[in-house]
């Protein structure tokens, strides 16, 4: 195959089983959350809250969504996933049925761009598909895509991981082709998810400077960074001109904010599994490749959320693993090597045939058997570990907002308070009670971050405070915090979380408005109890 068609076509025949490998790698993941979970896991309120109120307004962004504070909330969020949230909601779909299933999509799209990144910078098909299988299975980025909040965040990364692959591509072998490509991934993402364009912003700044530092190759990353902005200049024009730039600055001073990595560290509050990706960093660092490293500890100095980190250290892991590989006796492969159908055994490439050397020394049969039953191996013990904790009591790694109790309690909300009813909610079900209700949820952070910091902060601790009370009194003292004085009161009654963390008021928080002065019960149910102010008529 020429140079100039492999650069056209950057998938090939001999690619298909192990990128398949990666993909079923990836529908496991999904199958055993969408099993284990017949809610969404966290919340994604707010954005069906949004994106109905971009279908109610045909199709303008609205300036303010209603119901998240009194006031409302900025809509200054990038649009595009939310408007096609706002097209399954205009067909018809149940919000919460497209929080839990509409995220599983991008999940298993994902092993695509894993794949291609593996096996181009590591060097190897095998390695493409280890890369895949292992970052889908890898909890931490698991659940913050295939949850609720994946409906924006799973979609976002997808584009992102087109991007940086694209833009790997870009440098490595001057693909006009790939420049393009990831230009529009790039402006799909900054219309995404401010966070995963970082992602990408910083990820062309390390390939540049590691593998590409000539004026052709800043060129290159310039283009690609000029012509995704000019993809989200409208909106960005948009949203500067309705609610000024500060909107920007008062988002980014929130969720950690840039360099909250480097911050974590420097306080000790590293993860003990971030050593792991680290330790590869170093290894392929003493090895003398720098683009790996490079990008192992940007990821992890600039983001607070580790599953960037861990997005890059899965590649520097597969990295070493297939370097370590390369150093095994031929002889002590071939006696732990299994048989593999034909089409595996020969799909299998050189080190001579994917970069340009000649490492490999073993049979390529040997390495697609010993290769392909690692992947499945760590497919099957990936999967088994998610299922065991997505079945855990609690849950701890995929937890429910809502339940069938919450949606009778709320659908009662919705027809049977008045529209001027402003509610207080205890729990994470909170996020979801204005968009299923159309009612007024006075306390919460969702969506705040993007009127100030101190606004956002000040919601936070009153959400979390009032969440977390045994008594009315205590609830009302944490709603006055932030001047809020409802007319209903929301109250589990069983177990609930609190930012994802379970926990229980085994019905103290109940019988104490049961008690209280002022209040009076209007519904209940098996797992919720709205309570109301006494002279509040209905």
């Amino acid at each position: 195959m020429t140079g100039r068609v492999r650069e056209a076509i950057p998938v090939e025949e001999a690619d298909g089983p192990w990128l398949a490998l990666g993909v079923a790698a990836a529908c496991v993941a999904v199958g055993v959350y969408l099993a284990t979970n017949a809610y969404p896991a966290y919340g994604a309120g707010l954005y069906a809250q949004i994106a109905a109120e971009i279908a109610a307004n045909g199709y303008r962004p609205p300036a303010t969504i209603p119901g998240y504070t009194a006031e409302g909330v900025p809509f200054a969020y990038p649009p595009l996933q939310f408007y096609v949230f706002a097209v399954l909601l205009d067909a018809g779909a149940d919000p919460v049925a497209v929080a839990r299933l509409l995220p599983s999509v991008a999940v298993v799209a994902v092993a695509v761009p894993a794949y291609l990144l593996g096996r181009d910078v590591v060097g190897s098909r095998p390695a493409g598909a280890a890369a895949a299988a292992l970052l889908a299975v890898n909890p931490q980025v698991l659940e913050w895509h295939v949850s609720a909040g994946g409906v924006v965040r799973a979609f976002a990364f997808l584009y992102a991981m087109c991007s940086v692959y694209a833009g790997y591509r870009a440098y490595t072998t001057s693909s006009r082709r790939a420049v393009v490509a990831s230009a529009v991934a790039f402006g799909l993402t900054a219309l995404s998810h401010p966070t995963y364009a970082l992602f990408v912003v910083v990820s062309h700044v390390v390939a540049w400077a590691t593998l590409d530092r000539s004026p052709s190759g800043f060129l290159r990353g310039l283009a690609v960074g000029l012509a995704g902005t000019a993809i989200a200049a409208p909106w960005l024009a948009w949203a500067a001109a309705t609610h000024g730039p500060g909107v920007f600055a008062a988002a980014a001073g929130t969720h950690g904010g840039v360099g909250g990595g480097g911050a974590a560290a420097l306080a000790g509050e590293i993860s003990p599994f971030t050593l792991v990706p680290l330790a590869a960093a170093a290894y392929l660092l003493a090895r003398g490749d720098r683009f790996l490293p490079a990008w192992v500890v940007a990821a992890e100095l600039v983001f607070a959320q580790p599953r960037f980190a861990y997005t890059v250290g899965t590649l520097a892991v597969v990295a070493v693993a297939v370097d370590l590989g390369d150093r095994v006796d031929d002889r002590s492969l071939a006696s732990v090597a299994g048989s593999l159908p034909r089409s595996l055994a020969t799909a299998t490439p050189t080190r001579a045939e994917s970069m340009g050397s000649s490492r490999s020394r073993s049979s390529p049969s040997v390495r697609a058997a010993l290769a392909a039953a690692l992947v499945v191996c760590a497919t099957v013990g990936g999967a088994a570990a998610l299922g065991y904790e997505m079945t855990l009591e609690g849950d701890p790694s995929s937890p429910a907002f809502v339940d069938g109790d919450d949606r009778e309690a709320m659908a009662w909300i919705a027809s049977e308070t008045p529209p001027e009813a402003t509610f207080v909610a205890v729990g994470d079900a909170a996020e979801w009670l204005p968009a299923l209700t159309d009612r007024t949820l006075l306390v919460g952070p969702w969506g705040v971050e993007w009127r100030s910091p101190d606004d956002y902060e000040r919601h936070f601790d009153a959400y979390e405070a009032l969440s977390t009370c045994h008594s009315a009194a205590c609830v009302e003292a944490a709603a006055a915090t932030v001047d809020a004085s409802p007319t209903h009161v929301y109250l589990p009654k069983r177990r609930y979380t609190v930012r994802g963390e379970s926990t229980v008021t085994f019905g103290t928080l109940a019988r104490s408005f049961e008690r209280a002065d002022g209040w009076t019960r209007a519904y209940e149910n098996d797992g919720v109890v709205v309570y109301r102010v006494a002279d509040d008529e209905e």
